[in-house]
This record gives C-alpha cells, structure tokens and sequence, in this order.
C-alpha cells in the first residue's frame, strides 16, 4: 500500500471589511498554469517556509503572540507574508509607536520590495527590520483548520484566519499566482460558484458560507473568536451520481456529508 504523503504546513487569511450591506471578503483568481487549485477564486495564502520560521525566532520582529506555541507564531506570520507577497496589503505596526500601517506606508513598502521578494530576491525578515516593522499576529483571529484528503497527491495542513482589512489598504493581486483580485460578499462569492461564474474550493464554499451568517466584521471576529475549532480532514467516498465529502458535524458547517459533484 503507498505511503500516505505528509501534509504540507499552510496559512490563509480572510480580509474582511464591511460592505453596504454585507461584509465584504478579498479574494484572488488563482493563475491558471499554478498547479494547485489553479484558476480558483481563493483567499490569500500558501506555504510556511523557513523564512517564516526564521522570523519566528526574532521576537522582535512580531507582536500579539504572546502565548502562542512556535508552530501557532509560524502559521500567522506565514499568512501575513503571502497576503502581503499576494495583495500588497500588509498587517504590522511601526516599531517605535506600535501605530499600524497606513495605507501610505504599505504602498510604499509593496512597491520598494514587493517584487523582489515574490522572485525570492529579498526576505521578508529584511524588509521587516530595514523598515522598523513588527508584523500584527494579534490581529488575526483562527477560524478554521482543514487538511487534504489522505491520497492527495499534494496535501496541505491549513489554518484560516479571519482579519479586519486595514482601513483603505484596498490589495491588489500580483500578476504571478494571481490573475485577478476583487472585493465581493460571502453571498456573491457561493452565488457565483453555484452558477459557474467562479470556480471556488470545498473548503472556500464551506467557508464563506458560514462567514455570510454574520452582519458585520466586528459580529464576524467575536463569533470567530468565541469559537471551538474542530479539525476538518474530509473523506471522499465515491456514489453511483458522484462524490460525497465527509466532514465533521461539529466543524459547524451545517452538516457532515455534502454531494461534491460527478465522477470524473
């Protein structure tokens, strides 16, 4: 029997900002020659890497993450790099005042070392302590924790956080893994999976789903907050119409078997 393939370490985050009349989610339409997941209306996010770890170990570098195990700290600061790799939208504070980033500030970060670092020309440990930066981990608020399938041939350990968009940090997307960015409703966004105009994940359907539920980002981040996280590793089981995924009931996700389409 082969050996099932390790899961790989991975963090995104849902950028919410409150809407006219709903809240609003920043999401990205993967590229279409990325391998994973590509063409799909996703969160930003993606691997933990060994920068991410060295940032870890330089305290200086991060506030908020007091009690927070190393693992906990590098899953954070991995998904505030790839939202900032990925949208330019970056989620820190000025060293010396702990005053957040404005809008002014981040542009002028994204477009001095943005690229770069996409091409692996610089690190993000680099442009943190050039620029007096502490990344803001306290700012993100873990709502979800999903692992592929076993028998996946690529499998990732995922955190989801839910974070408030910096005011007027308005993200655009990269041009590399990224082809397009927009800001749209829970709503919207399952609405427009339903009806083929965006390709969404399982795990983005489930997500936003129960995300729409709440009227607004601060009623959004209490309830995250104030939330039992319960691990999600769906199981695939195949039907004579198609497929079902099997999840846990009390993920709370409205259910625990859901019809994920046909064969194929």
């Amino acid at each position: 029997m082969a050996e099932a393939s390790a899961s790989r370490p991975a963090s995104t985050i849902l950028l919410l900002r409150d809407g006219e009349k709903d809240i609003e989610i920043f999401m990205m339409v993967r590229h279409h020659q990325i391998e994973f997941n590509s063409g799909a209306l996703v969160f930003p996010g993606g691997s933990v890497d060994a920068g991410d770890k060295e940032i870890v170990a330089r305290a200086d570098l991060y506030s908020g993450g007091e009690g927070l195990s190393e693992a906990d700290r590098g899953f954070r600061i991995a998904a505030i790099r790839e939202t900032f790799e990925e949208s330019g939208i970056l989620l820190a504070r000025a060293k010396d005042t702990g005053a957040p980033v404005d809008a002014r500030r981040a542009g002028e970060i994204a477009d001095a070392h943005r690229v770069a670092l996409n091409e692996h020309k610089v690190s993000f440990l680099s442009i943190l302590a050039d620029n007096n930066l502490q990344l803001a981990l306290d700012t993100l608020v873990p709502y979800a924790h999903w692992i592929t399938p076993e028998g996946m041939p690529k499998r990732f350990d995922t955190w989801f956080f839910l974070a408030a968009a910096p005011p007027d940090q308005l993200g655009a997307h990269d041009g590399r893994e990224s082809t397009d960015s927009i800001w749209l409703s829970a709503r919207e966004a399952v609405e427009g999976g339903e009806s083929g105009r965006f390709k969404l994940p399982f795990p983005t359907t489930r997500n936003l789903i129960r995300l729409a539920k709440q009227p607004n980002v601060s009623a959004a981040l209490d309830h995250a907050r104030g939330m039992s996280i319960v691990t999600v590793m769906p199981v695939m089981t195949k039907t004579e119409t198609g497929r079902q995924l099997h999840i846990p009931r009390e993920a709370g996700y409205d259910g625990e078997v859901f019809e994920v389409g046909a064969v194929g």
